[in-house]
């Protein structure tokens, strides 16, 4: 990065400050933490910030609808007793 885009994004206010490399290594460590990634989402201060939490949380839901998905799948299929049973130690 030269001297004017540092000078360009120093005059920038906090809430449009670009995330550098290293903040997005260290927010997707945080936002594993599904409670977080909430929590930043609705909070307005670095907009890049907000965006890349809704961005995680968008993904923690279609995890879980996937997993819901593929577990409505297999307890029509197989059966809930049947999936039970071959959990159990023998």
């Amino acid at each position: 990065m030269n001297r004017y885009e540092k000078e360009e994004i120093s005059m920038l206010p906090a809430k449009y400050r670009p995330l550098g490399a290293w903040s997005y290594f260290g927010y997707s460590i945080l936002f594993s933490i599904p409670i977080v990634a909430i929590i930043f989402s609705f909070i307005d201060s670095n907009i890049n910030r907000r965006s890349f939490a809704r961005s995680y949380v968008c993904a923690w839901i279609i995890a879980i609808v996937i997993v819901g998905i593929t577990l409505a799948i297999v307890i029509g299929t197989v059966g809930l007793d049947a999936l039970m049973n071959s959990m159990q130690p023998q």
